[in-house]
């Protein structure tokens, strides 16, 4: 029962809302979703590569590197990454 009640209650949190709202709104955003999805693939190849002991190119670098600005400027990201960060500190 406990358990319960402290889920119902973090769900009607504001945090969860905000954290729910920003989250639905960032998976409408298409240019945030092409680019997090474009940085995601080049991570997993670098991530790849490293493995296999070889090194990634500096054209890779320079393209994630560039991928992480864009997303890191775009505003529907950067209010879903702030929801998250307090939905974090309120489960803490």
């Amino acid at each position: 029962d406990k358990a319960n009640d402290l889920g119902r209650t973090i769900g009607q949190s504001d945090e969860y809302k905000a954290l729910k709202r920003t989250s639905d709104a960032l998976g409408e955003d298409r240019e945030a979703v092409t680019l997090l999805r474009e940085l995601e693939g080049l991570r997993r190849q670098a991530g790849e590569m490293i493995e296999r002991g070889e090194q990634p190119s500096a054209e890779m670098e320079q393209r994630l590197d560039d991928l992480l600005a864009k997303v890191q400027v775009n505003p529907t990201y950067q209010r879903a990454v702030a929801a998250q960060d307090n939905f974090d500190k309120l489960m803490l």
